[in-house]
């Protein structure tokens, strides 16, 4: 895997999981001009539910705040089943203490909105060294 230049990432999969229909789009175009095909689901019980039907993703891209189940619910969630994907918390969260229990719930990386293809790329890179 390559992320370097103009290269494409072949055959990652991401989950975006957003209740904001512009973070969505743009979460969604930035993967897909890097060639990871994604998904996209609304809230977090959404993402637990794709998980359940039998799906894998190599990255979750995980919102905070949204409706049904937040971003660190899901996360715990996730991991509880025994997800070992790389999730990226992201969102317009900047208090500390929020962070930290965002990162508790078993996040791998944070990344304040909005994403850009450089911390998308930071992201990446971080799936790259650890697998």
């Amino acid at each position: 895997m390559n992320i370097g230049g103009g290269a494409k990432v072949s055959n990652m999969r991401a989950l975006v999981v957003d209740d904001n229909m512009v973070n969505q789009t743009i979460h969604h175009r930035l993967l897909q001009n890097l060639g990871i095909e994604n998904q996209v689901v609304k809230n977090g019980k959404e993402a637990v539910d794709v998980h359940s039907s039998g799906k894998y993703f190599d990255l979750i891209l995980m919102d905070m705040d949204m409706p049904i189940m937040n971003g660190i619910e899901a996360t715990r969630t996730l991991r509880a089943m025994g997800i070992r994907s790389t999730i990226a918390g992201v969102s317009t969260r900047s208090l500390d203490q929020e962070k930290q229990e965002f990162m508790e719930a078993g996040l791998d990386d944070y990344q304040e909105k909005p994403l850009t293809k450089a911390k998308l790329v930071s992201i990446l890179h971080k799936i790259n060294h650890s697998g």
